[in-house]
């Protein structure tokens, strides 16, 4: 298979389902900046050494395919989306909810803001969690009705946010005592 296909060398790029758009318009800025997320996890990954925390973010790079799925699908075109496959569901964002309380039980979160960087995989989780959050910044812009993409990525940023704080042990407050 050939990986370049020369078709975008006009700057447009064609979207699921069909359509061609300008590579600087809403949805492949949206989906773009989901798929540097997804990138940015899984630079997390690779400092995990817990087989639990690997099949986690592994788990969440998948379903990052499945937004960025919708969000290159023409509004005309969404009928054509399938749950959890190029649909984001009502039950990966209530997964991502348990995930949440999940982790947040196994340790006392901090009650201020943090100095991110106490370990190199919580500055790492943390760096994921900004992408995620400029990515649903980006997935706002696209308008998308009746979409799960924007309640997914507040809850996945929710989650990074967890896992860093988990991950670094003993917090840095942003204020010295």
């Amino acid at each position: 298979m050939k990986i370049y296909t020369k078709t975008g060398d006009d700057g447009t790029t064609g979207l699921l389902y069909g359509g061609r758009v300008d590579k600087g318009s809403v949805l492949p800025t949206a989906y773009g900046s989901v798929d540097e997320a997804q990138a940015a996890i899984g630079l997390a990954r690779a400092a995990v050494t817990d087989s639990e925390l690997d099949g986690l973010l592994t788990t969440l790079c998948r379903d990052l395919y499945v937004a960025m799925a919708e969000l290159a699908t023409l509004p005309k075109n969404r009928t054509k989306l399938e749950s959890s496959v190029t649909l984001v569901t009502t039950e990966m964002v209530t997964a991502l909810e348990l995930l949440i309380d999940d982790v947040n039980a196994r340790f006392e979160a901090p009650a201020e803001f943090t100095v991110p960087g106490q370990t190199e995989l919580s500055a790492r989780l943390d760096w994921a969690r900004v992408i995620v959050r400029r990515a649903e910044r980006a997935s706002l812009a696209a308008h998308l009705p009746d979409s799960l993409v924007l309640p997914y990525l507040n809850r996945l940023s929710d989650l990074l946010w967890t896992l860093a704080r988990w991950q670094e042990g003993q917090s840095l407050p942003s204020r010295e005592s």
